[in-house]
């Protein structure tokens, strides 16, 4: 360690922070915690603390003041506060040290830093509270410098490695264009003008090296082999090396590509797996490469050829564009950062001197303003780069189309939303009250019903209530995770300009639901005054064919951006094997295991309108056609199968066996919803103990996870018992209360064995009130898992996405 410094007293340059400070009409605490960056919250100077440590010593100065000034000099706070004042005012020998001093230690390395210590005049040594505030103050200095020079050098090296990607890309981009130029047969014509070469095929180990840290998210990504190489630009006696295939307890982990040489150095490509045809094509090389190897050890003379076409050079370049843009995003945080807690030592310093009376800010903002996180430029330098770089290679020189990629603008929120969810809201309750008026003056909801109207009808208005109940619900839990302070934003890499704020979901509710009971409120009044269900049938199903088209629309309205990010997201569900399981994906599968009953609807819906039963109200039909029955039973079991193919993906991805034991609980829900379509089908005993006994296990399953796995609670050596350490929501009760609440909730399927009706409401009423009790379960589900995703993200200090990089480099030894 090197030689302790003091730092001199320096002269007033506080004014430019003082002015920001007061500009500010809201309360300080609140302003920082509501700019922080959520993931970094502790690496950021701990304001609250040091509050305490100062209301501590005004109560200790407030405390003496009362008492009448005796013999009892040595007190604590006499000694600090009249020494002091009088130090500061009347001691003119020490004017030039000040109050304090503080020291600079000189580390030994880098990577730590210089470490800064406060200490106080003889005067103040016996000043515990003094000595604890500084304590506090230097060590969040100290943790501030650390941090930030912690990311700065992530930072830049990840720029570093972005800069090489970029001259790779270039370098082969330039190989493709001048192979295209020179001319090819008829043959390489029709292979998209790749660029090939023979290279020897000898079996020699490569062992994958990737760049990034481990993996940001729950998944990691596997690869595509992706051959490379130069006829005329790349010596072919360079490329010695062929590929194979990586391999891990005999298990597939990643596909490694074929080595090719580039600027000196043996570099392989890699494409993640995310769409099926990756996917399928990288398996199918995998079954071929198999057979080959059996067949034969060595290449023979003529070799392998080796491609790289346009299409594998864009995927490169997008991976490389975000890289660019999540690194210019992290360098954004990190200058937040720096302001935020460069304005929290200035107010933490004014109220110290406004309570003491002494002049200890200028001294110690010298020291901060000196120190490493606010003198060091390198961000800014590195922004600048950045956005040079990106202009340059992505924006075709136009700046103006840089920063709509790397600064995106927020959409402002209006009030006109605002207007219109609550007219909407008036018309959905005035037209609901009409109609539940209606139905019961005509009977319809009874023991004795109108079997046609609940038969047809009735799952219409089903399958739109829990939909959009669902949807409400999710507009709820984004409020509730504004609130805390959970960026479910960056958990499911929405697009900032694009995804749909509280205020939106909930006009898409009241807007969907006012419509949705209008129609039924004119159905039921049509079919009050007479009409039969022959000349009004079709008003459901057109009801149900206008929400469709509008979800498909291809015209910019009406949320397009979403509503097709929504069919994405479906589509990667039900291919969810063959696609790349990320947050969304599986979070979306999870809410559709908890809507079996509105799939259900919506199946008998469609069969009811495409078969034509709606013309002759044969609305057994579709139960009494076996092809028909057995699609419904399937569906039962759909959302299970897709979440479990996801659980096996990942586990193919990660090779982590707690996605396997994730997968058997998927299972178990699946055999149980099994055993009741079998009872439901049977009534007997045996039926009746098998559904018993597997329901009861698969929800001791799902508890478990629940609680252990999804929220990260019942840690027994927790500081909050039963629960975990780190908690958002401050009042613990409501932890045990939502563990009681999922229980109870999770126990729904025991109104199949006592079958409990409402007493003079029809069965499919009740069916509709468990159903809806299920979706509030996992509306309340899905904050604590978001809770504790985010906690993962802040404990690992993760704020913005590690992109995989396409190239990297292999050791020659390797």
């Amino acid at each position: 360690m090197g030689s302790w410094a003091a730092i001199e007293t320096p002269r007033n340059s506080i004014g430019v922070w003082e002015n920001q400070i007061q500009r500010k009409m809201v309360k300080f605490s609140k302003q920082f915690e509501g700019q922080l960056v959520p993931e970094w919250k502790e690496a950021f100077v701990d304001y609250w603390q040091l509050k305490k440590d100062i209301k501590k010593i005004h109560l200790l100065s407030t405390d003496n003041n009362s008492i009448p000034n005796t013999n009892q000099q040595s007190s604590l706070s006499n000694t600090l506060f009249s020494s002091l004042r009088r130090f500061s005012l009347f001691s003119h020998e020490h004017k030039d040290h000040g109050v304090i001093q503080v020291h600079k230690k000189l580390a030994s390395s880098d990577s730590k830093g210089d470490l800064y210590e406060t200490k106080l005049l003889e005067q103040f040594k016996e000043s515990d509270a003094a000595n604890e505030f500084f304590a506090c103050l230097d060590l969040q200095l100290n943790k501030v410098n650390q941090f930030y020079r912690t990311k700065e050098k992530e930072f830049l090296e990840r720029e570093e490695s972005l800069k090489k990607q970029m001259e790779i890309l270039i370098e082969l981009k330039s190989a493709l264009k001048q192979q295209r130029n020179k001319g090819s047969t008829a043959e390489d014509q029709k292979e998209d003008a790749s660029i090939s070469c023979t290279i020897s095929c000898e079996e020699e180990s490569i062992r994958d090296k990737t760049e990034q840290e481990p993996a940001q998210d729950n998944t990691v990504d596997e690869f595509e082999s992706n051959d490379v190489q130069f006829s005329d630009i790349l010596k072919s006696d360079e490329m010695g090396k062929s590929m194979r295939l990586k391999k891990e307890d005999g298990k597939l982990r990643t596909l490694s590509g074929r080595v090719f040489n580039c600027q000196g150095k043996n570099l392989r490509i890699n494409i993640p797996l995310t769409t099926p045809s990756r996917t399928l094509s990288a398996i199918s090389y995998l079954v071929w490469e198999d057979l080959v190897n059996q067949s034969s050890k060595k290449c023979g003379p003529e070799g392998n050829k080796l491609h790289i076409n346009k299409t594998n050079l864009h995927h490169a370049e997008k991976m490389i564009k975000r890289a660019f843009i999540e690194l210019y995003k992290g360098l954004g945080y990190l200058k937040t950062y720096r302001n935020l807690n460069m304005l929290a030592f200035v107010k933490i310093l004014k109220k110290f001197d406004k309570v003491t009376g002494t002049q200890v800010l200028p001294i110690y903002l010298k020291v901060v303003e000196s120190s490493y996180f606010n003198s060091s430029d390198k961000v800014m330098k590195l922004e600048d780069e950045v956005e040079e770089l990106f202009t340059e290679h992505f924006a075709e020189e136009d700046r103006r189309k840089t920063m709509k990629y790397l600064k995106p603008c927020q959409r402002k929120e209006s009030h006109t939303i605002t207007f219109f969810i609550g007219l909407f809201t008036g018309c959905f309750v005035a037209l609901f009250a009409g109609y539940v008026i209606m139905a019961h003056i005509a009977g319809m909801y009874r023991r004795q019903s109108d079997t046609i109207y609940m038969e047809t009808v009735y799952p219409v208005l089903s399958m739109f209530s829990l939909l959009f109940l669902h949807f409400f619900l999710y507009g709820c839990n984004i409020v509730m995770w504004r609130r805390a302070r959970i960026n479910y934003s960056f958990i499911f890499e929405m697009v900032p300009t694009k995804e749909l704020k509280y205020r939106d979901i909930f006009l898409i509710c009241t807007m969907s639901m006012t419509a949705v009971v209008g129609v039924m409120f004119v159905h039921l009044s049509l079919v009050a005054k007479g009409y039969s269900y022959t000349q009004v049938q079709d008003i459901p199903g057109l009801l149900c064919l206008l929400f469709l088209l509008l979800l498909v629309c291809p015209f910019n309205i009406v949320y397009k951006s979403s509503r097709y990010r929504f069919l994405q997201v479906i589509r990667n569900i039900i291919l969810s094997p063959l696609y790349k399981v990320v947050m969304l994906d599986f979070f979306m599968a999870d809410q559709l295991c908890s809507q079996v009953p509105m799939l259900r609807n919506l199946e008998y819906v469609a069969c009811y309108y495409i078969t034509g039963s709606y013309k002759t109200q044969d609305y057994g039909y579709c139960m009494r056609t076996k092809h028909y029955r057995d699609l419904a039973y399937a569906v039962s079991f759909l959302p299970y199968y897709w979440r479990a193919m996801q659980c096996a993906r990942r586990w193919f991805d990660e090779g982590q066996t707690s996605h396997l034991v994730n997968l058997g609980k998927y299972v178990s829900a699946m055999l149980a919803a099994g055993a009741k379509v079998a009872y439901e089908k049977e009534r007997s005993v045996g039926w009746l103990c098998l559904l018993v006994a597997m329901s009861s296990g698969a929800t001791v399953y799902q508890l478990y996870w629940d609680f252990v796995k999804d929220w990260g609670l019942l840690q027994f050596h927790s500081k909050n018992p039963w629960l975990r350490n780190e908690l958002m929501v401050r009042r613990k009760i409501i932890y045990y209360f939502s563990m009681g609440l999922n229980l109870v909730l999770r126990l729904a399927w025991l109104q199949t064995v006592l079958h409990s009706n409402f007493e003079g409401v029809d069965y499919r009423v009740t069916g509709l009130f468990l159903a809806a009790l299920e979706v509030i379960r996992r509306g309340h589900w899905n904050f604590y898992r978001l809770e504790n995703e985010h906690l993962n993200n802040a404990g690992k200090f993760r704020a913005v996405k590690t992109v995989p990089l396409p190239f990297h480099e292999v050791d020659d030894e390797d």
